[in-house]
This record gives structure tokens, C-alpha cells and sequence, in this order.
């Protein structure tokens, strides 16, 4: 299951990198507490201080993302990647914002109707399953995965909505101390991640290291 939170979402960690660039370094368990309050965890996902590390427009080129693809956005949050991916998939294709958190699929709804984006359908799904109802061609899963606790279920219900030549992105931070993100001890190594996906199935075929504090890797089946 996913650790129970307010909410497991997109870059639930980005929220640090925000607060740290308004105001003075603060501990960073506090400022993990912050996302239990949704208008303040809102405003630091989507604060333009995120981009410097985050970089949304150098990922999207690196996903290549095509016109016509299904994809899952996992935890979606605020939809930081969620408009992007829909903007790219066209009219032909779709976005599925996955969370959750109620206050998050709330707000992404008030977005996707304020941006008149028909591609995009939220859900709000259960800690240990996203709840999507048909295959996707990709999964993005961004600072979330550290989060889920039992990531062998939730690969397994992955694996089978994921069609043929789909993959899986996997994005989180390095396992140890950075100036964002959560405390190294809440991290999942790079190595670790992807020794678990070959355990289940899933083999590394890219990985992207223009990040700064951030592993980029791409799975296949």
C-alpha cells in the first residue's frame, strides 16, 4: 500500500525546493509536514522555483512523447506533468492525473476545466491501486515511488496495464542528502530501484542524467 498521507502525489517532495527558495533553509521533516496543508502544498508544486531542478520542458523532450499516446500520470498532484503530457498527446490521445488525495483531484479538475483540456481524466484511486480503467502505453511516476509500500503489488497491477512496447518512467531522488527532496533515509536508491523492476519483469532500456538531484530511468517489458 501507499503510505497513507493527505497527499501521495506528484514531486510530493518538489514542495521543499519551493519553500527553501522563498524563506531561510528549514529542517526538512518540517517542511514535509507542509503537505498537509493542500493550499500551500499547491502553491510549492507549482512555484517557478521548481523548474531549476525539476526541468519539466528538458524531461518532456526526453520522454519523446508522441501524438496519440495513453499515458498515467501517478500521483499527479497539482498536474505539474499531467497538462504538459496532454498537450503533447493530442486530441487523439489521453492523460490519465492519478492521486490520491481528494484536495488534488479537486484542483487538477478546476485546471483541466479552466484550460479546456478534454484529453485528461483524473481518479481518484486507492492507495495500492491506480484504478485505471483500460492499458496505457506509459506510466510517469515522478518523487512518488519512495511513497508506495508495497511496490511489489503495485508493479504487479502496473504490469498488467501496461500494453506491449509500453514503459515505465521512473523518476526520484537520489539517495542522499540534497538540498530537496526528503531526508536520505526516506529515499530509494538508483540501484535499488532498478534491481526491483528486473526482479518483476521489467528491464532498464534509457536513462537520462541531466537532472541534477534526480534519477531518470525508463523501463520496458
Amino acid at each position: 500500500m501507499v503510505r497513507v498521507s493527505v497527499t501521495v502525489s506528484l514531486a510530493v517532495t518538489s514542495l521543499w525546493l519551493a519553500t527553501a527558495a522563498a524563506q531561510a533553509p528549514q529542517d526538512a521533516h518540517d517542511m514535509h509536514r507542509l503537505h498537509d496543508d493542500p493550499k500551500a502544498y499547491i502553491q510549492a508544486l507549482e512555484d517557478p522555483a521548481r523548474d531549476a531542478y525539476q526541468k519539466p520542458h528538458e524531461v518532456m523532450t526526453a520522454l519523446g512523447v508522441t501524438t496519440g499516446e495513453v499515458i498515467a500520470d501517478i500521483g499527479s498532484g497539482s498536474g505539474y506533468f499531467t497538462l504538459r503530457l496532454a498537450h503533447h498527446v493530442g486530441d487523439t490521445g489521453h492523460v490519465y492525473g492519478v492521486d490520491v488525495s481528494p484536495e488534488m483531484v479537486r484542483y487538477l479538475n478546476e485546471r483541466i476545466r479552466d484550460a479546456g483540456l478534454p484529453n485528461i481524466t483524473t481518479i481518484l484511486a486507492r492507495p495500492d491501486d491506480p484504478l485505471l480503467p483500460r492499458s496505457v502505453d506509459r506510466f510517469l511516476i515522478v518523487d512518488v515511488w519512495h511513497h508506495i509500500e508495497d511496490q511489489a503489488g503495485y508493479l504487479a497491477k502496473i504490469k498488467a496495464r501496461l500494453k506491449a512496447g509500453g514503459q515505465v518512467v521512473m523518476i526520484d531522488f537520489h539517495k542522499r542528502d540534497l538540498p530537496v527532496g526528503p531526508p536520505a533515509a526516506m529515499k530509494i536508491a538508483r540501484e535499488d530501484v532498478v534491481a526491483q523492476m528486473e526482479t518483476h519483469g521489467f528491464r532498464l532500456v534509457r536513462e537520462h542524467t541531466f537532472l541534477p538531484y534526480q534519477y531518470f530511468l525508463v523501463f520496458g517489458i
